[in-house]
């Protein structure tokens, strides 16, 4: 394939759409579109057309089911284009195609809602665990040290060990549904846990864990690997002048972020 197309989706309440269309074509993407929930919904616009879903963080809906909730059941249940079919069909179809998928805080909120992540046993669609309040009652706003699982199959965290990212959320806590449903997130789908910046070991302790996730969770992506939710935001990191002590350490010109992206964006040339 020589052509990488990239969907950004926007609207009612996302607001980190243009930093995330940048990291996308920062990362080699062809083509970069930021697309209004209703163009899917009036059928201007299709997921067919696209091989890398961006879901950016904001506050969709204004978070008044819950963060994301609304948001989920639009995706869930709305026609597209006048016709019978529901979103959830066009999605459907895109992860049976192979494609990639990614959601970034409000993003993560939407795919674990619709259950996309962590879709034990294939079950997508089928919510199994949810992101609710912060364990310190408030928003938080700042940058964790994170550590990645090497026997994670995600596609986007291909050869990183471990990063730094911001953190900008009210709800980022991660609560799953059963002891069973996090024996298998453990199993290879907590791509990205909470470090104790000193010892570089996963912690529950705050505010190295900002918000209480269970073991430490800070993202989780599907079987395949090609559906990845978390909650820090690589978009906010694509240049070391993005980090707030880039004046005083020695960084590599490229923020911790962009790989990601580069990892989306290689893996598609090569396999779709």
């Amino acid at each position: 394939m020589t052509e990488v197309r990239a969907i950004v989706m926007a609207g009612n309440g996302t607001n980190c759409e243009m930093e995330m269309a940048y990291a996308c074509r920062l990362g080699g993407a062809d083509v970069v579109d930021i697309v209004s929930i209703y163009d899917l919904l009036a059928g201007e616009r299709k997921l067919d057309d696209y091989h890398f879903l961006n879901l950016p963080g904001g506050f969709l809906d204004g978070d008044d089911l819950g963060s994301a909730k609304a948001a989920a059941n639009i995706y869930a249940n709305a026609k597209a284009g006048g016709t019978d079919e529901a979103l959830r069909e066009q999605l459907g179809r895109f992860v049976e195609a192979g494609k990639l998928i990614l959601g970034v805080c409000n993003g993560f909120q939407l795919l674990i809602k619709l259950g996309l992540v962590p879709a034990i046993e294939g079950r997508y669609f089928d919510q199994q665990a949810t992101l609710t309040f912060n364990d310190s009652g408030r928003f938080e706003d700042r940058w964790v040290n994170l550590g990645i699982d090497a026997q994670s199959p995600c596609i986007f965290t291909k050869g990183l060990e471990r990063i730094e990212l911001p953190v900008r959320h009210g709800e980022g806590k991660v609560v799953v549904g059963s002891d069973a449903v996090l024996e298998s997130i453990q199993k290879g789908h907590a791509v990205l846990r909470y470090l104790d910046a000193e010892n570089g070991e996963p912690t529950q302790d705050y505010p190295a864990n900002p918000n209480g996730s269970v073991d430490s969770i800070a993202g989780i992506c599907d079987a395949s690997g090609r559906i990845f939710g978390l909650m820090p935001h690589p978009e906010a990191f694509l240049h070391y002048t993005n980090h707030p002590r880039w004046t005083r350490e020695s960084r590599q010109e490229e923020g911790d972020g962009l790989a990601f992206f580069r990892n989306a964006v290689d893996y598609l040339r090569e396999n779709l």
